[in-house]
C-alpha cells in the first residue's frame, strides 16, 4: 500500500468511516493511483484495460462481508473520470462503501466524476454506502458529479445511503434503476450545501415488474445563497408501488427547487410523490433556548437532528 499523508487519512474517515486498513476487499484510490487493494475469496476486484475503473464480482450466495472503494484527491486541478462496475451474485448479501474526499488547497479546480453501475442478482440484497466530502482553503472549486446505474434482478433489494454534508462546491448526482418483478429499492438521501454551491439530484427509477418498489426519500438545507435541485421521477410499467419525497429546510437567501415526476403505465401502478419545503420553526428554536442553548447552537442542533 502507497503511504498516505494525515490529509488523505482525514479524507478516509470522512467518507468511509476508515481508520485503518478494512478488513476483507477494498480499493483504495488516490490522487489517481491505487494505494492498495485486496481481494477474497468471494469477492474478486480487477483493474478495467479499456478505461480507468474496477470490475469488483461478488460471487453467488457471499454473505457478511463487505467492500470498501473510496476515492482521496489531495491534488488541485486534478479531474479524472473513473467507471465501475459492481456483480452482486444470484443470493448474496453485502455491503460496498464507496464515496470521494477532496481537500483542494489551490486555485485551480478538483473534480472527480464516479461511474457506478449495479449488476444485482436474483434475490441478492445490497446496502451501498457514498459519502462525499469536500475541504481545503484554495479558492479552486471542489467538484464531484456521480452517476449510478441499478439493474435488479427478481426478488433483489438494494438499499442506497447517499450522504453530502460539507465541502462540495458543485455536484450532479444522477441515479437510474431498472427493477424486476419483487425488487425493491431503497434510497436515502442527506444534502447541504451552504456558501454558493450548487447540488443536483436526478432519479429515474423503472419498475418492470409486477411488484415492484421503490422508495426514494431526500432530507436536504440548502444555507447561505447556496441552490439545490431535487428532480424525481419513477416509472411504473406494472402492477407495482412507488413513493418520492422531497423534504427540505431552507434558509438565509438559498434556494430550493423540488420536482416531481410520476409515470403510469399500468392501471395497477400505485405511485405517490410527496415534498415539503420550509424554514425552521421559531418555537422549535424558542424551546431549545429555554434549555440553555443560544440561538446558533439551537439552530445547529434542529438541522443535525434534521439530518439523521
Amino acid at each position: 500500500m502507497l503511504k498516505l499523508d494525515e490529509i488523505q487519512k482525514r479524507l478516509l474517515r470522512e467518507v468511509a468511516d476508515l481508520h485503518q486498513v478494512p478488513e476483507g476487499a477494498y480499493n483504495i484510490r488516490s490522487n489517481g493511483q491505487s494505494a492498495g487493494r485486496q481481494s477474497t475469496a468471494n469477492i474478486e476486484i480487477t483493474s478495467k484495460t479499456d478505461v480507468s475503473g474496477l470490475e469488483v464480482r461478488i460471487k453467488p450466495f457471499t454473505k457478511n462481508e463487505s467492500v470498501h472503494i473510496p476515492v482521496v484527491m489531495t491534488e488541485s486541478g486534478m479531474k479524472e473520470v473513473v467507471y465501475n462496475d459492481f456483480y452482486v451474485g444470484e443470493g448474496a448479501d453485502v455491503v460496498i462503501v464507496a464515496g470521494c474526499g477532496i481537500d483542494n488547497c489551490g486555485n485551480q479546480d478538483s473534480q472527480h466524476d464516479g461511474i457506478h453501475r449495479f449488476f444485482v442478482g436474483k434475490n441478492a440484497k445490497l446496502k451501498y454506502v457514498e459519502k462525499h466530502y469536500g475541504s481545503g482553503e484554495g479558492s479552486g472549486k471542489r467538484i464531484l458529479n456521480p452517476g449510478t446505474e441499478v439493474y435488479q434482478e427478481k426478488g433483489s433489494t438494494v438499499e442506497m445511503e447517499m450522504v453530502q454534508i460539507k465541502g462540495v462546491d458543485d455536484t450532479k448526482r444522477t441515479t437510474t434503476a431498472r427493477l424486476a418483478a419483487g425488487a425493491k429499492l431503497l434510497v436515502r438521501e442527506r444534502l447541504m450545501t451552504h456558501g454558493e454551491q450548487n447540488a443536483v439530484s436526478t432519479y429515474v427509477v423503472t419498475l418492470d415488474g409486477p411488484d415492484a418498489s421503490a422508495d426514494v426519500v431526500s432530507r436536504s438545507v440548502a444555507r447561505d445563497k447556496s441552490f439545490q435541485k431535487f428532480d424525481a421521477k419513477i416509472v411504473g410499467n406494472a402492477p407495482c408501488h412507488g413513493h418520492t419525497e422531497c423534504d427540505s429546510i431552507i434558509m438565509d437567501e438559498g434556494r430550493i427547487l423540488a420536482v416531481p415526476g410520476l409515470e403510469a403505465n399500468h392501471v395497477d401502478a400505485a405511485l405517490v410523490h410527496e415534498a415539503a419545503i420550509g424554514k425552521i420553526a421559531g418555537e422549535q428554536i424558542v424551546k431549545l433556548m429555554t434549555l440553555g442553548l443560544t440561538e446558533q447552537e439551537a439552530e445547529e442542533q434542529i438541522i443535525n437532528g434534521f439530518l439523521q
